[in-house]
């Protein structure tokens, strides 16, 4: 009986300790949130080889839901004067998590030698949600 009851102590004290995982928790798939822009910028340049000017729009795309999430990203462009809407353009994926889109002025409504734009940047989620990030062109 001596051995059992001195055995008892070290027993107790070796302890035992439980973990819970939260995994074993699921609460479902996370939820769906939004995609933003981080961060975003457009202008306009002289291309020699094509005798044309060239708009071109950037934006960088953060999603928490994962890039795949996002099905478009968008440049709307404002004259910035009248608040009149002047074209629209759709950014391509690019690598990372930019988003990048060029063209020749001649098939835009745009005009290089004219800075007062506004550009409204939208990237869109597979439920439609977005954000907008709008960017002054002077």
């Amino acid at each position: 009986m001596r051995l059992a009851l001195t055995a008892l102590p070290f027993f107790v004290a070796s302890g035992c300790f439980v973990y819970t995982d939260d995994l074993a928790h699921d609460d479902g798939p996370p939820s769906q949130v939004a995609p933003t822009i981080d961060w975003a910028d457009a202008s306009c340049y002289r291309d020699e080889v094509y005798h044309d000017d060239v708009w071109w729009f950037e934006a960088d795309v953060l999603d928490p839901n994962g890039l795949d999430d996002v099905l478009a990203v968008y440049a709307d462009v404002y004259d910035g004067y009248t608040g009149e809407w002047v074209d629209a353009f759709e950014l391509e994926y690019d690598g990372g998590n930019t988003w990048f889109s060029a063209w020749q002025q001649r098939s835009t409504w745009l005009d290089c030698d004219y800075y007062d734009y506004i550009v409204d940047f939208v990237a869109e989620d597979t439920l439609g949600e977005g954000e907008i990030y709008s960017l002054d062109i002077y």
